[in-house]
């Protein structure tokens, strides 16, 4: 099995909160903010918040908006790597 495909399997129930709570739809969407959850990206960006947080970081700097980033790290439950 691919390492996307164990993940979704393994955080299935909380990948459908997140998508509930924050994605589109919800509150926190309706007024701008975590634009990733919803996306197809979001699965990827998540299992790299569990698996390399410091080269997801290194290698988003510069390319987004680090409010994207920021905002699915929070309702994910990550904290955001030392500069």
């Amino acid at each position: 099995m691919r390492r996307p495909e164990a993940f979704a399997d393994k955080h299935r129930e909380r990948l459908a909160e997140l998508l509930h709570a924050y994605g589109p739809g919800s509150a926190p969407a309706a007024h701008g903010r975590y634009a990733l959850v919803g996306q197809p990206e979001t699965l990827v960006v998540c299992e790299w918040m569990e698996t390399a947080r410091l080269l997801l970081y290194r290698l988003w700097e510069g390319e987004l908006e680090d409010v994207l980033l920021d905002d699915l790290a929070y309702v994910w439950g990550v904290r955001r790597p030392a500069r």
